[in-house]
């Protein structure tokens, strides 16, 4: 670990209310980062984020907020520097570290994937157990293939691991991908998914355990849930004759029912449902089909289930 961790643990101890707040620890700059910091504004956190900030107080809540590396993010909290962290699956899975992943969030997409070059003479990953590997993942990789079976030489590189094959320097990698683009230029085909990995918000386990803080990290998961629920679904309003509702409740049953509300004209009603995003396209088609009129659709800013 940095050798600024007793430093950021004093530094990020209360908050200015005097409280002992929780500690997390997110991404200072990379991909992740605007959509942590998105999140947690969402969330109604009040925090300041500009700039070369190493930590910062949540204004409105006992959190202080550490920016730190990615790659050190799981460290922080198998160590307990920091309670909670929001970092990659991936790296966590890297560290190999003893942490808790309480929720995925939605964003940061990506696998971690064994490619070879397309006219290479492999199949499969255990054609690669005597072979040259290139990663930036060393751990994932060793443990990938000693679990199937082998012991390949793994050779750790910081970047540009997809033109290894191509230089001979190996015979595979074993890199993360979030499109494919990068391995089709670089002329590599995937054998194998390791990992699928997204944005996850980890936990120390000693933290969970203290009442106080479990307490506070319950009342951010619950923040969370409502923000990233309110992504998955959009708000209906329509209007449909009464002998239309059989069909319609068919179609959008809502999250337990749909509010069903008499309009002045008789044998009309508005109906007010939601429809997950996912299927909102065809459920649009089947409501129209069924009778449905005038249909309103809004987004959703925080939905508690």
């Amino acid at each position: 670990m940095p050798d600024a961790t007793t430093g950021f643990t004093q530094a990020l101890g209360r908050s200015p209310t005097g409280d002992q707040p929780l500690k997390l620890a997110v991404q200072r700059s990379g991909r992740l980062t605007e959509p942590t910091l998105d999140l947690l504004h969402a969330i109604g956190l009040q925090f300041e984020s500009y700039g070369q900030r190493l930590f910062s107080h949540c204004r409105n809540f006992p959190l202080s907020i550490l920016y730190g590396r990615d790659d050190d993010i799981p460290g922080y909290v198998g160590l307990g520097t920091v309670d909670l962290g929001i970092v990659g699956r991936n790296l966590i899975h890297e560290e190999n570290v003893a942490v808790e992943e309480l929720a995925p969030l939605g964003f940061g997409y990506c696998e971690l994937v064994v490619a070879a070059l397309r006219d290479a003479p492999y199949s499969e990953p255990r054609q690669l157990l005597g072979a040259r590997i290139a990663t930036s993942y060393p751990g994932s990789a060793r443990r990938y293939f000693q679990g199937i079976g082998g012991d390949p030489e793994i050779i750790t590189i910081s970047g540009s691991v997809e033109v290894a094959p191509s230089l001979g320097l190996a015979d595979a990698i074993v890199e993360l991908t979030a499109t494919g683009s990068t391995l089709l230029l670089n002329d590599l085909r995937p054998l194998a998914t390791i990992l699928e990995s997204e944005a996850v918000l980890a936990a120390n386990p000693t933290s969970l355990a203290d009442p106080a803080k479990r307490a506070n990290v319950d009342r951010l998961l619950m923040r969370i849930d409502a923000v990233r629920a309110a992504k998955r679904y959009k708000y209906l309003m329509m209007n449909a004759p009464e002998a239309a509702l059989p069909a319609i409740r068919a179609v959008v049953p809502g999250l337990k029912a749909p509010t069903i509300v008499p309009l002045a004209d008789p044998g009309w009603v508005a109906v007010h449902t939601a429809v997950e995003e996912d299927a909102f396209w065809e459920s649009i088609e089947r409501l129209r089909a069924a009778g449905a009129t005038e249909i309103l659709v809004s987004s959703l800013e925080k939905l508690l289930l």
